[in-house]
């Protein structure tokens, strides 16, 4: 009973995206807890299209929230305004595509200077792809792969359902976030913002996510060898 209020106030402060993760997360907990799949997509299905249409309509009447709509327009043809709305899918795309196999070097992106926007919060992984190149996105892919494939261990050798939840809900929230930021700096996914765990700049997050690990960590020590 306590969700969707704490959805609601988040996209009334226009972090759509937060509030998606949230939704996300709750969900796969959901049904890892035992969650009838029928119920559970009535249910869903009713929600979120009660909450798209919400969405339209504040866009409509009140304006409020009306650049998710430019958003999802610039995705489709980013180049139909590539000084405005498709700005930063461009230039992101121009930084990946700009550092070839091996990149450019750490340190040497180009991009980053007064071209594309954010380069170290939601836009950090064009700059790696621009430094680093595809063999070391590949790798950071494989690393965050690695954790999720962990923290899916962890859960299933927990001791008991609390810990299971709490392990399937940090290795969630790590993992969808990984994969909605390379969406949105791919052109994947319409743009907006979601840092990259671990990487994006931000002390806050990084202590939420650092506390979370040591959770997920406790969780393993006191369960069954991982």
């Amino acid at each position: 009973m306590l969700i969707p209020p704490i959805i609601i106030l988040i996209v009334f402060q226009d972090h759509l995206s937060a509030a998606i993760v949230i939704a996300v997360v709750i969900s796969i907990m959901m049904l890892i807890a035992g969650t009838r799949l029928r119920d559970f997509l009535t249910l869903g299905v009713g929600a979120a299209g009660a909450g798209f249409g919400a969405l339209v309509f504040m866009a409509k009447y009140t304006g409020k929230g009306s650049f998710r709509f430019d958003r999802l327009t610039s995705f489709l043809d980013p180049w139909a305004d590539p000084t405005g709305d498709g700005w930063q899918v461009i230039q992101s795309i121009y930084a990946i595509g700009s550092g070839g196999l091996f990149g450019s070097g750490l340190g040497n992106s180009k991009q980053k200077y007064l071209y594309l926007p954010y380069p170290q919060n939601d836009f950090i992984f064009s700059v790696l792809a621009e430094e680093l190149g595809f063999v070391g996105c590949v790798i950071v892919i494989l690393l965050f792969g690695i954790f999720i494939w962990r923290g899916i261990l962890v859960a299933m050798k927990a001791q008991d359902t609390f810990g299971s939840l709490i392990a399937v809900g940090i290795t969630s929230l790590i993992g969808i976030q990984v994969i909605i930021n390379i969406a949105v700096v791919t052109s994947s996914m319409p743009v907006t913002g979601m840092p990259l765990p671990f990487f994006s700049y931000g002390g806050t997050a990084l202590i939420i996510l650092l506390a979370s690990v040591g959770i997920l960590l406790n969780i393993s020590r006191n369960s069954s060898k991982v």
